[in-house]
């Protein structure tokens, strides 16, 4: 049976952005590819300009996620002054938000964006790793309980509201993995509220997501779209298509 990695991503808010157009910047309701892929990379300490060291952790492993709350939309207005990087010679490196404030008055102007969080929601993670992957999953894990740069749930501004619980585990699907990792977890009893039916519909149910090649131990009602969120660079913000099956899972039980 094949390892898996799991871990649990819960905050007050999150942002698992879509494809955006003009000023507005939508979000999933869960987390994407590209967005688990850039926690990692965090907390293994893997800088933004490493193309080869991104494109290796891109390509090394396959994402599962089950969406157990999708938590509520907030649609911010938001405002933001920004200083003009300049082009060729005349180009500018602000290296914090402060050196951005204190840039000359005339190069500072001001960004209008509409962006959308999901408040309260819970997404467990489910890693696989190929064949040449460049870190082995426990080394992961371990990156993951003690990250070497800030985890985020997709932006800066969204910090995890509670620890990501790390486990591998062996099991021959998807579903066997999540059950094995939902027995071992410490954190159920404070989400438990968020899956209640009076919040999320009748009855709560889960929803599962996974990536070609992996097996979910799931036949009936599976859907497969496409999603551009593998990426290709960073640097040139360039994405492609993968195709993500989806399926509902059986109603959640109320303890």
């Amino acid at each position: 049976m094949p390892p898996y990695l799991i871990f649990r991503l819960y905050g007050a808010m999150a942002s698992w952005g879509e494809i955006a157009v003009g000023e507005f910047r939508p979000t999933s309701d869960h987390p994407g590819r590209s967005a688990v892929l850039g926690l990692i990379g965090a907390a293994l300490g893997i800088r933004r300009d490493e193309e080869e060291r991104l494109r290796a952790l891109a390509d090394g492993y396959r994402i599962g996620v089950r969406l157990d709350a999708p938590g509520a939309l907030l649609r911010d207005y938001h405002t933001s002054q920004v200083p003009a990087s300049g082009s060729g010679r005349s180009r500018r490196t602000f290296r914090t938000r402060r050196e951005e404030l204190l840039a000359p008055a005339d190069l500072v102007s001001t960004v209008l964006s509409t962006r959308d969080y999901r408040c309260d929601s819970v997404a467990t993670i489910v890693i696989e790793a190929l064949q040449g992957a460049p870190y082995p999953l426990d080394e992961v894990a371990a990156a993951l309980m003690h990250p070497i740069f800030v985890l985020y749930l997709g932006r800066r501004s969204c910090p995890p509201g509670l620890p990501l619980e790390p486990v591998t585990v062996e099991a021959g699907s998807l579903v066997e993995a999540l059950a094995a990792a939902d027995a071992s977890s410490k954190s159920t009893h404070f989400l438990r509220p968020l899956y209640r039916k009076k919040r999320y519909g009748t009855p709560p149910v889960q929803r599962l997501f996974w990536e070609e090649g992996m097996e979910a131990g799931l036949s009936d009602g599976v859907q497969s779209v496409p999603r551009r969120d593998h990426p290709l660079s960073r640097r040139r913000w360039q994405f492609r298509d993968r195709t993500e099956h989806q399926a509902v899972l059986a109603p959640r039980e109320e303890g």
